[in-house]
């Protein structure tokens, strides 16, 4: 996959109406029987939640932007998949699939909502003066095409926060899901740039 475009952004992991995901009214517990603080959102219901991940969507990107989607688009059936794909303004949106995405997996007619649909790909983002090669995937490789060569590394699953996102060994992958991202809102192509082309033991 090949784009020439300066508006390039990467999310992952929206859970669009996961309730468990929502510390107001997850069924999660821990073995004290506590709600997991690590692994909820802090919003008091899945509403709240949804309405800020649309806003900061369409806030942060225009309706001409490429939004490069990692997975785990949303949950609780089919309707939700289009609900919340209605509510974005953006037109081109690429979706990776996740293990949540399982109804768009089946149903080829939900494609259409996407620009493209794949489990993995190597993407290369041309800019004016210089391009970027991206391998794209729900879950993390620990050993890709081109990691030697500065090749960036892209994943979602984890829900990984602060420097657990990053790979411990300085090359370039990162996870880039919404429970990591400052303020809750997708990263932008130059921002993912700058973040891991300081990571160490980079050409």
């Amino acid at each position: 996959m090949k784009l020439q475009s300066n508006n390039v952004w990467f999310t992952s992991d929206s859970h669009y109406s996961h309730t468990n995901l929502v510390k107001g009214v997850t069924r999660w517990r821990n073995s004290e029987g506590e709600v997991p603080e690590e692994a909820v959102r802090d919003f008091p219901d899945t509403e709240t939640m949804n309405e800020l991940m649309i806003d900061n969507i369409n806030r942060n990107i225009d309706i001409d932007d490429w939004l490069i989607h990692l997975g785990d688009w949303s949950f609780g059936g089919i309707d939700n998949i289009t609900k919340f794909r209605e509510q974005i303004n953006c037109k081109n949106i690429v979706l990776i699939l996740g293990n949540h995405d399982h109804h768009i997996q089946k149903e080829k007619s939900l494609h259409k909502l996407f620009t493209h649909v794949s489990h993995y790909e190597e993407m290369k983002v041309t800019q004016k003066h210089n391009s970027h090669k991206f391998i794209l995937c729900h879950y993390p490789i620990i050993s890709w095409n081109g990691m030697h060569d500065g090749t960036f590394m892209l994943h979602g699953h984890q829900h990984l926060k602060g420097e657990k996102r990053f790979c411990e060994n300085g090359y370039r992958r990162m996870d880039v899901g919404l429970c990591g991202a400052p303020d809750f809102r997708p990263y932008h192509l130059e921002e993912v740039i700058n973040i891991l082309s300081n990571r160490r033991n980079l050409k």
